[in-house]
């Protein structure tokens, strides 16, 4: 069974929803309305190439996270007293080159740093682009973090070929969603020569 790392979605929703309703004091607060920047410069091209798939994949599609990086623009929660970063997720177009590479772009000042809160500016910092190969209900998940983006590093994620099976073959309790391993010697001797790969690189394209 593959296992993932990646936090659920729906905690993360419901804990932003909690923090937008209220602030430090007990008063209102407004929840934001994030912007896009009209003029983004910051481009990089992003390739992803799989290797040794052992079949086709249901689709491929891929989005990129932003954080705010600077937590002081945002009120304290009123019980803890932490501060709870916005996040934003926006899809990743991809262009299919071939079966094996896909494409697209992303752009590390997309969304517009502005004062949401009354606080000072807010600012957005990408925190990865991730992939999800599709495969009934689970999706191999490689992703490319903040760091490896800005320099232009690739990042390579290994999968079992056998989870692969079992996942077109609708096998229930499985994770739907598994980032892989970072290395093949992770896995078992008898799994390393079944395995299948996803790797993704970014190229600076500034516009």
């Amino acid at each position: 069974m593959s296992r993932t790392t990646m936090p659920t979605r729906l905690t993360s929703s419901l804990i932003l929803s909690l923090a937008l309703i209220t602030s430090a004091c007990g008063s209102s607060m407004k929840t934001p309305d994030i912007k896009q920047n009209p003029h983004p410069k910051m481009r990089y091209e992003i390739t992803m190439t799989i290797d040794g798939a052992p079949g086709p994949f249901d689709s491929v599609t891929a989005f990129v996270q932003y954080k705010v990086s600077n937590d002081r623009c945002v009120p304290l929660q009123p019980i803890s007293g932490a501060t709870l970063a916005p996040e934003d997720s926006v899809p990743l177009d991809l262009t299919k080159i071939s079966d094996k590479v896909y494409t697209g772009h992303l752009y590390v000042d997309l969304l517009q740093d502005e004062d949401y809160y009354g606080l000072g500016v807010c600012h957005w910092e990408v925190v990865a682009a991730t992939a999800v190969l599709q495969v009934k209900n689970v999706g191999f998940s490689p992703g490319l973090f903040k760091a490896d983006v800005l320099a232009q590093r690739s990042a390579t994620r290994y999968f079992l070929e056998r989870d692969y099976f079992d996942a077109h073959a609708g096998k229930e309790n499985m994770f739907p969603s598994d980032p892989g391993e970072s290395s093949p010697s992770v896995y078992k001797a008898e799994f390393q020569g079944h395995l299948f790969s996803a790797t993704l690189v970014a190229k600076e394209d500034f516009l």
